[in-house]
């Protein structure tokens, strides 16, 4: 299936807290969007990697999502390795998506940081002609714009998509991991968390100061490497 945009993440749920309101607009638009998660989640404190794929089907039905895949790389281990690239780079010729967004290749979590490079890596590979015809299927593509989303570290962005219209249905596609939000005992204090807790609260605060920024309520920022067109069609009102 082809589609207009395709998220590529860590984790389940990292795509939703990322990026939900961008693609919750996009599927309004009527646009196709998928996501492929590079792992299950299966090291996460709180809930368990089956509690995480239950929660995942809600999340993507709310997103109205075309296709979600998992390449299943390993929680806390994720490593860029020519394989695991080259399944990537099968699934974006496969898609043939025209954007492509994906961590920040900047984030202390290695996960999310090795997501992002292999995506990088992948989205290249996808465009080589002999690597599409030595590995059979879908001809060689690579989409025409990458763009990278904000988990921990701050950029200035290129842009901020306002997502002030979905924001309601943002909140409730990130409480569809409910396991990830509650504390699992009383001793759970959040300290496996980088900058604390309250994942709703964090979320809404970068909404908050990159919508601000923007002049708006709410905004997700996303970063390109390069100087852009004036207008993308793709994410214009």
């Amino acid at each position: 299936m082809k589609l207009d945009c395709l998220v590529i993440a860590a984790h389940p749920d990292d795509a939703e807290i990322s990026v939900g309101g961008t693609l919750l607009k996009l599927a309004q638009a009527g646009k196709k969007t998928g996501i492929v998660d590079v792992t299950r989640g299966e090291l996460g404190t709180r809930g368990s990697a089956e509690d995480r794929a239950l929660e995942c089907s809600k999340a993507s039905e709310l997103l109205g999502l075309s296709v979600r895949h998992n390449l299943d790389a390993g929680d806390g281990r994720v490593s860029v390795t020519p394989a695991l690239r080259e399944e990537l780079a099968a699934l974006i010729r496969e898609h043939a998506p025209a954007l492509i967004l994906c961590h920040h290749t900047d984030d202390p979590h290695p996960d999310h940081a090795a997501s992002a490079q292999l995506a990088r890596e992948a989205w290249y590979l996808a465009g080589l002609g002999k690597l599409a015809e030595e590995a059979g299927g879908a001809p060689a593509h690579r989409p025409e714009r990458l763009y990278e989303f904000l988990s921990h570290t701050p950029f200035d962005p290129t842009f901020v998509v306002d997502i002030e219209p979905v924001w309601e249905q943002k909140l409730e596609l990130i409480r569809a991991y409910a396991s990830q939000l509650a504390p699992k005992d009383l001793a759970d204090k959040g300290d496996h968390f980088l900058y604390g807790a309250d994942i709703l609260q964090r979320m809404e605060t970068k909404a908050r100061f990159y919508g601000e920024r923007a002049g708006l309520r709410f905004g997700e920022p996303l970063l390109h490497k390069g100087p852009l067109p004036a207008f993308d069609p793709l994410l214009s009102p």
